[in-house]
C-alpha cells in the first residue's frame, strides 16, 4: 500500500453542492477500488491524501490530475505504508464548509487527524488548516 499527499488549487470556488457531487462520486469510486483518504479545503486550495493499494491510488490520482476543475496538482509526498491513517474513510472531510477564516474549522481538522500516527501527514493537514483558517 501507499499514501500519497497532493495539493491543488480549483479554477474557480466550489459551492457546497458542488463539492458534495465530488465526494459522492469519489468515495463511490474509491470503495470499490480500495482507496481510502482524507480531503481538506480552504478557499480554492485543496489537501488530499489518499491511501490503499499503489495501482489503485496511481490511477485515482492521474483521474484527479485530469480533471479540468483545478490545476496545479503538487504531489507533496508518497510513500509505501504498512497501515491507513484513514481506513474507514472512502473519503474523509471536513464538513459543512470550507475553511472559514474563524479558527473553528481548524480545531475541525484537529479533530479529524487526531488518530493519524504518521506525524508527516499530520503536520501536513494540521498546517494546512492553520494557514488557511488565519
Amino acid at each position: 500500500m501507499i499514501r500519497l499527499i497532493y495539493i491543488s488549487t480549483a479554477r474557480s470556488e466550489l459551492s457546497e453542492v458542488e463539492l458534495e457531487a465530488i465526494l459522492r462520486v469519489s468515495r463511490r469510486n474509491n470503495a470499490a477500488v480500495g482507496v481510502t483518504g482524507l480531503l481538506i479545503v480552504g478557499g480554492r486550495r485543496f489537501l488530499q491524501a489518499l491511501e490503499g493499494p499503489a495501482d489503485a491510488v496511481t490511477q485515482t490520482y492521474d483521474r484527479i490530475k485530469a480533471d479540468g476543475r483545478h490545476f496545479a496538482a503538487v504531489t507533496l509526498g508518497s510513500r509505501a505504508i504498512s497501515e491507513r491513517s484513514f481506513p474507514g474513510w472512502a473519503m474523509g472531510h471536513q464538513p459543512g464548509k470550507s475553511l472559514r477564516g474563524d479558527g473553528a474549522v481548524a480545531d475541525d481538522v484537529a479533530a479529524l487527524i487526531t488518530p493519524i500516527s504518521d506525524p508527516t501527514t499530520h503536520a501536513y493537514f494540521a498546517e494546512f488548516a492553520k494557514n488557511h483558517a488565519a
